[in-house]
């Protein structure tokens, strides 16, 4: 078969995707390929269209269009005021909290946790929540991170930046396996989880 740069090329950048790899790569590019006018030159567009339209707000950490500022003072995204936070690691854990219609609230988007790979603790967004809870008159935090070594490493630096603050900390409780992440919980466990959260004070010491 002769060697195609440019079909090399997508293959390593898609086998890239999470649960992709070189095969499935290969299987996706001839479907893109042999589908090129449904679906490479709409998907074209589109992904300009992200790449130029859409980031990260860099308050609260999830995905923005470029035309809403990011503002302490008032947030376009959200409609309702709410007394809570949820904090998760990434997009994903929100969009699961979300689509389980469990929480009702606020969320932080950390973007990582401090032991992640390429992570500080300067690269995730504590300080930014911080000003949150000052500024929105937050009653309660709910840390939502995963129940691994890294995620209760940060679930614990968080807690300690939060800890002259006059709030309910809390985490999610049983339900959530331990070592386990929360994209990949299902409903009823995610429902189990913040049902029965238990809050940190006795844990400040």
């Amino acid at each position: 078969m002769q060697k195609i740069d440019e079909i090399e090329n997508l293959v390593k950048i898609i086998s890239k995707l999470p649960g992709l790899g070189p095969k499935s790569a290969k299987r996706i590019v001839l479907k893109l390929i042999n589908n090129r006018e449904e679906l490479i030159k709409p998907m074209a567009k589109v992904l300009a269209d992200v790449y130029r339209n859409i980031s990260r707000c860099k308050i609260c950490g999830t995905l923005k269009s470029n035309s809403i500022e990011c503002s302490y003072s008032s947030c376009e995204m959200i409609d309702n005021k709410y007394d809570k936070i949820c904090v998760v690691e990434n997009i994903s854990d929100q969009w699961s909290i979300e689509s389980s219609n469990i929480y009702k609230g606020y969320f932080h988007i950390l973007g990582g946790t401090i032991s992640s790979a390429g992570q500080n603790k300067e690269d995730l967004l504590v300080s930014s929540l911080v000003e949150r809870v000052k500024k929105d008159s937050i009653k309660e935090v709910i840390l939502a991170t995963s129940a691994t070594v890294e995620g209760q490493t940060t679930a614990y630096y968080i807690q300690d930046s939060l800890k002259n603050l006059d709030i309910k900390i809390s985490k999610l409780a049983q339900g959530l396996p331990v070592g386990g992440e929360i994209e990949s919980l299902d409903d009823g466990t995610l429902y189990s989880a913040f049902k029965n959260r238990t809050g940190l004070e006795e844990d400040s010491d």
